[in-house]
């Protein structure tokens, strides 16, 4: 689908008279930067492993197959050389503005705040840090680029991304944050998701104003409330206002 000059007005003039913009975000977003979605049609969820991405990005799976599971992930799940896209940049020149209050994403690729966003709230976890399940001792990206196999910590202990696997919770204070961020919205944005992957997808729920703006590929479970849906990507969307 084309979005039409009137649909890019429609969004300028509800940026315009907004000045606490929330924007919520997916896989969709860093696409545009090359990095590889889960459910389009060559992302992780199409392509052949010996296990299921789902069961390899398990908490089950990580804890018995350590091994395996840092394969997949740094084959997989690491984008080193990715940079922030035309999405990235304007929320960021936004929040410099004022007018965005926050940035809640499902991503783990740090490109929001590689392109200047402060208030990030990361409900997946980032792949930037890593933490020594034995001594707490913290580790850059680096860290899991420059080993092989399972990660260690100079104690011995095994390091593990600060990312959210399958069968753990969110973060408890990072889904407050976010939910305070959205009740309290003038304008929220949902760009690059589907928004199939709960329980943060739940949290758009929580919207009570009337600039709700739907900016993705393909439909939404939002778009029959939304008050202005866009279809398309995010980043070449943005780029024209």
């Amino acid at each position: 689908m084309t979005v039409s000059a009137q649909q890019l007005d429609q969004l300028r003039a509800m940026v315009a008279e907004s000045s606490n913009i929330v924007f919520f975000g997916g896989a969709g977003v860093s696409t545009e930067s090359g990095i590889k979605d889960f459910r389009s049609v060559d992302g992780l969820y199409s392509q052949q492993f010996d296990y299921p991405p789902e069961t390899i990005l398990s908490h089950s799976f990580y804890c018995s197959h350590k091994e395996e599971f840092f394969q997949f992930y740094r084959a997989k799940m690491l984008a080193p050389d990715a940079r922030p896209n035309a999405a990235h940049r304007k929320l960021a020149q936004w929040e410099q503005e004022r007018k965005l209050r926050a940035v809640i994403t499902q991503n783990i690729d740090g490109l929001h705040q590689a392109a200047g966003s402060r208030e990030v709230l990361e409900l997946h976890g980032s792949v930037l840090r890593n933490t020594c399940e034995r001594c707490g001792r913290r580790y850059g990206l680096d860290h899991i680029l420059h080993t092989t196999g399972v990660p260690k910590c100079v104690c011995g202990g095994d390091v593990k991304p600060d990312v959210v696997l399958y069968e753990e919770p969110l973060d408890e204070d990072v889904l407050t944050r976010a939910l305070n961020h959205i009740r309290k919205a003038d304008m929220l944005i949902i760009g690059g998701t589907s928004l199939v992957v709960y329980p943060a997808a739940g949290l758009v729920r929580y919207y009570r104003g009337n600039r709700l703006v739907v900016i993705n590929k393909g439909q939404t479970s939002a778009d029959q409330s939304a008050d202005l849906v866009l279809d398309g990507p995010i980043g070449e969307i943005l780029s024209q206002l």
